[in-house]
């Protein structure tokens, strides 16, 4: 992930492990949304209640198990591609020991309060130009 990407501390609970101790699949979605609320919040502050999202498609690839520790993952977060009605948010998932445990792309639809697509105004997209970052380099990508 590009060094620009801003960086979200977020602890771990003790409750996000399943039974055979490692952090579970659903926790770690979850770990990106935060990372994404937080992305959200620190780059547009009270203006962000305005902007109304959807949640399009994520894809997740798991690299390494992440273990519980009272220390927090550092998610990497930026915008890895800015589209016309829609963007993405880029993310890599360290644990304390600074090993990649999981990339993911999250696709967002912005929409108007009457539920309807429509484009990312100019105010929006110049905040999410200050935090664009590289393509999230998966292992593999499905052939189109």
């Amino acid at each position: 992930m590009t060094t620009t990407a801003d960086v979200f501390e977020i602890p771990l609970r003790w409750g996000d492990m399943d039974a055979l101790a490692h952090v579970n699949n659903v926790q770690i979605a979850r770990l990106f949304e935060q990372a994404r609320v937080e992305a959200f919040h620190r780059w547009f502050g009270e203006q962000r209640r305005g902007i109304h999202l959807l949640v399009a498609r994520q894809e997740i690839e798991y690299r390494a198990i992440l273990h519980y520790s009272p220390e927090p993952v550092r998610i990497h977060c930026s915008i890895s591609n800015l589209g016309r009605s829609s963007f993405e948010f880029g993310y890599e998932l360290r644990d304390a020991k600074g090993t990649v445990c999981a990339l993911a792309e999250t696709t967002v639809v912005t929409m108007n309060s009457a539920g309807s697509t429509e484009p990312v105004s100019d105010a929006i997209r110049a905040i999410l130009d200050e935090h664009r970052g590289d393509p999230v380099e998966f292992r593999r990508r499905r052939a189109h």
